[in-house]
């Protein structure tokens, strides 16, 4: 049913076993890489909640990053093995669950078996690549740059940025740090400004010189979503719903449509903004149990 058009159904059942192990690593390694690009954490990603079809299941304790934390962990008993940085490990060791479950379908054949184990183990080299291709394309340029990444994930640390806001006033290619300072939970120091300041000639200097800069802007905007959603975006259209007024998640809904476009100044002072303090260290919306 999942793969129905990609794998050729006239070949030996255990053949197929082999195309769907390679061609399932191939849509995991891409969800994953995804799911980081958009700030998006499972929250409970065991392998009875990796969908063999490579698309997201179990909405249970799922969330998205808002102050910035790659050990972020929207679900109370998630730990740091499901956190949102963790999860192409949490993706590799599903992928290696079915792996092996798989080789009971062709362990007589020594040639696939050791087939399906060259899948298995190439998986992590898979998942960096997907990784390294989407930050790439996140801040925009040419080529994977470890140290300036790194760099720059300290700077968000120290700085508390929100992670979908942060970059999408990067996508506008700031002149200087006062450019993203709507997407800082807290004051910058001048310290913190000259190190931003730094880091943002560099990454300038990494950008693609052969492309328009607009171009390379747009097409960051196109990788880095205005909208994501965020738990408490929900608690007023509740309260209205309550009350029998579902005009609030109507306009939820519409909004999402198009997570990555432009609104009315109306709706984009209402939910382009960062979490307001009083639903920090909120039960129900800054953490949650895993049946919420």
């Amino acid at each position: 049913r999942n793969y129905k058009d990609e794998i050729n159904k006239k070949k030996p059942f255990s053949e197929q076993v082999i195309e769907l192990a390679y061609t399932y690593r191939k849509r995991l390694t891409s969800l994953v890489a995804n799911w980081i690009r958009v700030g998006y954490c499972q929250g409970n990603f065991n392998s009875d909640n990796c969908a063999l079809g490579g698309y997201t299941l179990d909405y249970g304790p799922f969330g998205f990053c808002e102050l910035f934390d790659p050990h972020f962990q929207p679900w109370t008993g998630g730990g740091d093995h499901f956190s949102f940085f963790n999860q192409p490990l949490a993706a590799e060791l599903n992928f290696k669950m079915l792996c092996s479950s798989l080789k009971l379908l062709v362990e007589k054949d020594k040639n696939l078996s050791n087939n399906l184990d060259e899948v298995s183990s190439g998986f992590s080299k898979c998942m960096e690549e997907e990784i390294q291709i989407m930050w790439s394309k996140k801040l925009g340029i040419k080529r994977y740059d470890e140290n300036l990444i790194k760099k720059l994930f300290n700077l968000m640390i120290v700085t508390q940025v929100d992670f979908t806001k942060f970059f999408r006033k990067l996508s506008i290619i700031p002149n200087n740090v006062f450019d993203l300072k709507e997407s800082f939970y807290k004051p910058c120091s001048k310290e913190l400004e000259t190190s931003w300041n730094i880091w943002l000639k560099s990454w300038k200097s990494s950008l693609d010189k052969s492309g328009d800069i607009k171009d390379i802007s747009n097409s960051m905007l196109q990788i880095n979503p205005k909208y994501t959603w965020r738990e408490w975006l929900v608690v007023s259209a509740y309260e209205k719903a309550e009350k029998g007024d579902l005009s609030e998640f109507k306009e939820l809904q519409n909004l999402f449509k198009d997570p990555y476009g432009d609104n009315s100044s109306e709706l984009n002072k209402k939910y382009d903004r960062l979490r307001p303090y009083k639903y920090f260290n909120v039960g129900g919306i800054s953490h949650y149990s895993c049946s919420s």
